[in-house]
């Protein structure tokens, strides 16, 4: 995920041209994105895939005939990424019983990352790169949410997001670095929000 203060996408202003989901008369949900838009949310998502997959990513253990761990998919990897992009969409799941943590990501580290890469490239699939019209099926939609999710949760610490995050925002200036990216955060919160209520 590219740092604060390095836009990687076009000039666009996607809050002043909302562009939400609404279900389709035909079943799923469908939605209109402009270039910049479709520009700005396939950048994002093909920034997860980067990170995901990147080359420190755990490897398999190694196949040997009658492995279990092999069978299984276990990964060697048993700790929190450092990259803090990572150790958000990746946590812990015992925060408080490291060795617990630790097996539980052997188990499911793999799985994790293919989930969000498998999630990342449905949006690349169904949302033509120079905008248009988007039609999801449910599973798509679904998927779709996903990836908003771990794009949202990159953005949040690239600009730091606490709970009283909406406060701050009205002390931010212009020129804060982080200004750039504030407005597609609220943008991609509108457009998951979006999403959820146009499959209740």
């Amino acid at each position: 995920m590219t740092g604060a203060g390095q836009e990687p996408w076009p000039e666009a202003d996607p809050v002043n041209d909302l562009a939400g989901f609404r279900p389709a008369l035909t079943g799923g949900v469908t939605a209109r994105f402009g270039a910049g838009q479709a520009s700005i949310v396939r950048s994002l998502v093909g920034q997860i895939i980067e990170l995901v997959t990147a080359e420190e990513a755990p490897e398999r253990s190694a196949p040997a005939p009658d492995d279990l761990a092999a069978q299984l998919g276990l990964s060697d990897n048993a700790e929190l990424p450092a990259d803090p992009i990572l150790a958000r969409l990746l946590p812990d799941a015992y925060a408080d019983d490291p060795d617990a943590a630790a097996e539980f990501r052997r188990y499911t580290e793999i799985g994790l990352r293919s989930g969000k890469v498998a999630a990342a490239q449905t949006v690349l699939d169904t949302l033509p790169a120079d905008g248009g019209k988007v039609k999801l099926k449910t599973e798509d939609a679904q998927a779709w949410l996903r990836a908003l999710n771990d794009v949202r949760l990159s953005l949040g610490v690239v600009l730091g997001v606490t709970d009283d995050f909406d406060d701050q925002l009205e002390d931010l200036s212009a020129d804060d670095p982080r200004a750039a990216y504030i407005g597609v955060y609220q943008w991609l919160g509108y457009l998951q929000e979006s999403l959820v209520e146009a499959l209740e």
